[in-house]
């Protein structure tokens, strides 16, 4: 996926581009987006709007990964997690995840973009749900 974000999306940078996307879908959508868990559901919408459009991945790329920081976001205020870059970050086509207290990376924007591609095969609530309950399914460890 071709990333072309001002400014480059770095650990740093995540909380900026949720806030732009909580701004830019109050004013496209009327979308309110407070950084609730509950507020997934609104994101999950969204993407299946775009979905239903025929959007691609390729065309929204910009929007999807900042809808991923936004659950990122979402992820360091209730579940604990800390942006960071991805151990892979060399080879991954978006370099950050959101790294949680037990050293699990979950990646918030690859669960966007897999929304995107395959639908509501791909509950976003229940992948942060899962998070929440400390099972390692929506993530990897990050050391030993």
């Amino acid at each position: 996926m071709q990333v072309h974000l001002n400014p480059p999306l770095e650990p740093g940078n995540a909380p900026w581009h949720a806030a732009v996307i909580v701004a830019t879908a109050a004013d496209i959508s009327g979308a309110e987006l407070d950084y609730s868990p509950e507020s997934i559901v609104l994101v999950e919408d969204i993407v299946d709007g775009f979905r239903a459009e025929g959007v691609t991945e390729a065309d929204m790329a910009e929007s999807l990964v900042a809808f991923g920081c936004y659950v990122g976001e979402i992820l360091t205020r209730h579940a604990g997690g800390a942006w960071r870059h991805s151990r892979a970050a060399r080879t991954a086509p978006v370099p950050v995840v959101v790294e949680l207290p037990d050293a699990r990376e979950c990646d918030p924007i690859e669960w966007v973009v897999c929304r995107l591609k395959f639908g509501a095969g791909v509950s976003i609530r229940d992948l942060y749900a899962a998070v929440g309950t400390g099972n390692g399914a929506t993530g990897r460890r990050t050391g030993g």
